[in-house]
């Protein structure tokens, strides 16, 4: 590595080894895990255990819960955008791409990243910003082509339907995630079979932006 004369040589920064990075995939997945199926309120220790490696790895990559958590929401957005990408891509049938995206967002449990985002969690993050962008343009492209095709009603938003998977993916108080999955795909293709056209009924009000929800959620 060369310097300009009279300055000191730049250092290098290291990359991180191929284990370490192993090791924070594998902590991930598994809070990934828990946080599903006990809440993000889960003992820190346990995400160690389950993934496989010591506490000491765990605090060194999370040092703080919000930061495990952060980095979990993160995944998890990223996840459901290749879920969407991909059946964008693969599926030659409109409504079929929006019918694939909708069951995988729902295999990929995204209905518990709203209890995620509750507490001092930084909503606002410049990462989380762009991969939320990021899922609204994918799936509001799959949803506008359904329409264009004639195979999709027109007066449901990108909100309605959004709103719609998290909560139907959402297990209900008091309810195991096990005994609530059995449901979850049969009543997700209930809501999407009224998405079809042609309409049996007029929706009241108007459809629904994420934007509206935003704006509700900051008034409220």
């Amino acid at each position: 590595m060369t310097s300009t004369p009279g300055t000191a040589p730049a250092r290098r920064v290291p990359r991180p080894r191929a284990d370490a990075l192993r090791n924070r995939e594998r902590l991930v997945t598994a809070a990934r895990e828990m946080f599903v199926e006990f809440g993000c309120q889960v003992p820190y220790d346990e995400v160690a255990r389950r993934a496989g490696v010591g506490n000491a790895t765990l605090y060194r990559n999370f040092p703080e819960r919000v930061d495990l958590i952060h980095e979990v929401v993160l995944s998890l957005v990223g996840r459901v955008i290749e879920v969407a990408e991909r059946a964008a891509e693969e599926e030659s049938d409109t409504f079929a791409a929006l019918r694939r995206f909708v069951h995988g967002a729902a295999d990929e449990r995204v209905g518990a990243l709203c209890p995620m985002l509750e507490g001092d969690f930084d909503k606002h993050h410049p990462d989380l910003i762009a991969g939320r962008d990021r899922l609204e343009e994918v799936v509001q492209g799959l949803i506008e082509r359904a329409q264009r095709a004639g195979r999709m009603r027109t007066d449901v938003g990108l909100g309605d339907l959004m709103v719609a998977l998290s909560q139907l993916t959402r297990p209900l108080p008091g309810t195991g995630c096990d005994s609530f999955d059995r449901f979850v795909h049969r009543h997700l293709q209930i809501f999407l079979d009224g998405l079809e056209l042609p309409a049996r009924s007029e929706l009241p009000g108007k459809a629904a932006t994420l934007e509206d929800l935003r704006r509700d959620s900051c008034s409220s």
